[in-house]
């Protein structure tokens, strides 16, 4: 992709990345003190508390707002702050757990019902009133809090690093989440809301923040008011050059501290990374462009952190990782094929892939490459792998080829490779947007009829997988921390002769259908209703545990005239998102 990302996107991004690598300077806490006063036995004491007492933030020109970093925290100390969130079906309403752990000891509570609706965090947790210098309120809003967003340590004997998840998730159709506060740690409450900024003239301000008094009741949180001096100044000139990042100056990492981690390929420089980073969150000039390339799903599709690449690191099993991750295998792909017989014995762990149902569903006038003046029904699908075993794919180029063999691996508890199996093959794609390898038969797609007996339209069975959204950390041999969530740590170049294609335990790969050859062509469909069909492991080439749960559908109702089609999309049992 030639094109740059713009402004705003980088904005974003570095505000987002920021947030992630936030250390957290406690005032009054001098390096190397002691751990806070002790708690019931496994009972986290939880603290809200401000960074700093000024914060400055940058509204660029030609935008609604700022977006409200205020720098505020809670910390977590005498036990970690551990939640399970789930539901047993999208029957079934979502319960929150705390767990409490003391030594070997596990025992868990259940939060009110109804408390928590998703999986995007604890609903307002955080209340927010803002005040000009004529000591006027001029917003006031309620914050939802994500335990997993932008944490860091308080203190250098606190665990050095977290093993919850770095991120909340947003899909409509989540499963499970974990969320958690290493004891020690702190957590940014404030990063929140994203894509509604604050419409905040340049000018003075005095933010007071509070925990929600439910929430003090329910984890024992003090009421304290932290009061911040918000400055907030012009900068820039809404073009996509120069400037300094959107955010506060409370942030103690940058884009640039983050691409320079020396596991993380630089999100600003390498090219496969500026590509996925492309008008993350906005669009660019009517395309889809974002995380997952062309395929890139619509504004809040996925999570913010994996907007922002979400780079992490395999931690395996160890001392203190409660979540039972095994050391998974290198992303590297081996750098020969393998010898020998295929075969995969009997009893070795396999994934099990299962079909969301899709969502994000909207009429289109089509992308580059569709024939203009029709019809394209565009959706988001997501395939994720239940486990307990991951899906490693590997590709292997014959010289001057254009397809790479692939073979699917196997591996026991331990991490050994025990067994491998062909599974058909990898394309290059060379289309601007995609541009990297494609792994066949993956999932297909299908608009049915009615009676759901005809195919009337087909879609894409292609792909490069990567674990773009967390689905259901619960189940298990969930990896809490994947490595290539997003397309710039896995799929290759066009001059690669192997390629390993991973799918984590507990994640999904979501793909936003708005490319050529992706979305449904509906300009002649006649309105009714119809069913799109979402199939993992559509040739039965890949091994699984199961291949009764591949296939899910969700109804749609088509409308309008040519030019000007409809949708309608009823709710999916309790999830109404379209």
């Amino acid at each position: 992709m030639t094109s740059q990302p713009d402004r705003k996107a980088l904005t974003r991004a570095a505000f987002a990345a920021a947030a992630v690598l936030t250390v957290v300077t406690v005032a009054g806490a001098a390096p190397g003190a002691g751990a806070a006063p002790a708690s019931p036995a496994g009972t986290p004491k939880l603290k809200l508390i401000a960074a700093s007492k000024a914060v400055t933030l940058d509204r660029w020109e030609g935008e609604p707002g700022v977006y409200l970093d205020l720098g505020t925290y809670v910390t977590v100390d005498g036990a970690p702050l551990e939640l399970n969130a789930t539901r047993r079906s999208y029957k079934d309403p979502v319960v929150a757990r705390q767990i409490l752990r003391n030594g070997t000891h596990t025992t868990s509570r259940t939060l009110p019902a109804g408390l928590v609706k998703d999986f995007s965090g604890l609903p307002g947790f955080l209340e927010v009133s803002v005040k000009n210098a004529a000591g006027q309120e001029v917003t006031r809003s309620k914050g939802t809090f994500c335990p997993n967003n932008a944490s860091g340590r308080l203190r250098p004997d606190a665990p050095a690093t977290s093993h919850y998840p770095e991120s909340c998730s947003t899909n409509p159709f989540t499963l499970g989440s974990v969320w958690g506060v290493e004891k020690g740690w702190a957590a940014n409450s404030s990063t929140v809301d994203y894509d509604k900024p604050v419409d905040l003239p340049v000018g003075e301000y005095t933010a007071k923040v509070s925990v929600a008094k439910k929430y003090r009741d329910l984890f024992g949180i003090p009421d304290d008011h932290p009061t911040i001096k918000v400055t907030v100044r012009q900068t820039g000139d809404g073009g996509s050059g120069g400037g300094t990042s959107s955010g506060g100056t409370t942030g103690g990492g940058t884009a640039g501290q983050r691409a320079a981690s020396p596991s993380a390929p630089s999100a600003l420089s390498d090219p496969h990374a500026q590509h996925s980073q492309h008008s993350m969150g906005a669009g660019h000039a009517g395309h889809h462009f974002g995380p997952r390339g062309a395929d890139a799903p619509t504004p809040g599709a996925l999570p913010h952190a994996l907007e922002a690449r979400g780079l992490a690191h395999h931690l395996g099993d160890g001392l203190g990782h409660t979540d039972g991750s095994r050391v998974a295998p290198a992303l590297r792909a081996d750098g020969r094929r393998p010898t020998g017989r295929a075969g995969v014995p009997a009893n070795v762990p396999k994934p099990d892939l299962r079909s969301l149902p899709a969502w994000d569903i909207a009429v289109t006038d089509g992308e580059d490459g569709d024939v203009p003046g029709k019809d394209y029904l565009a959706f988001s699908a997501n395939v994720w792998n239940a486990g307990p075993a991951p899906l490693v794919v590997d590709g292997f180029r014959k010289p001057g080829a254009d397809l790479m063999d692939a073979y699917q691996y196997f591996y026991d508890a331990h991490g050994k490779q025990v067994g491998y199996a062909p599974t058909g093959t990898m394309e290059w794609d060379p289309r601007i947007g995609h541009e990297h390898w494609h792994f066949t038969d993956f999932a297909s797609y299908r608009l049915l009829s009615a009676d759901r007996t005809r195919q009337v339209r087909s879609g894409k069975e292609a792909f490069c997988l990567a674990n773009t959204d967390a689905i259901d950390y619960t189940v298990r041999n969930a990896n809490w921390h994947p490595y290539n969530t997003d397309l710039s740590t896995a799929c290759g170049q066009q001059n690669s002769i192997s390629v390993r294609e991973v799918l984590d335990v507990g994640s999904g790969d979501t793909y936003t259908q708005y490319r050529p050859g992706q979305s449904f062509d509906i300009s002649d469909l006649p309105n009714g209703t119809y069913y799109i069909e979402v199939k993992a492991n559509p040739a039965h080439r890949l091994q699984e545990t199961d291949l009764k749960n591949n296939v899910s559908l969700r109804k749609v109702v088509l409308g309008g005239t040519p030019g000007a089609r409809t949708v309608q999309v009823p709710p999916y049992d309790l999830v109404a998102a379209p």
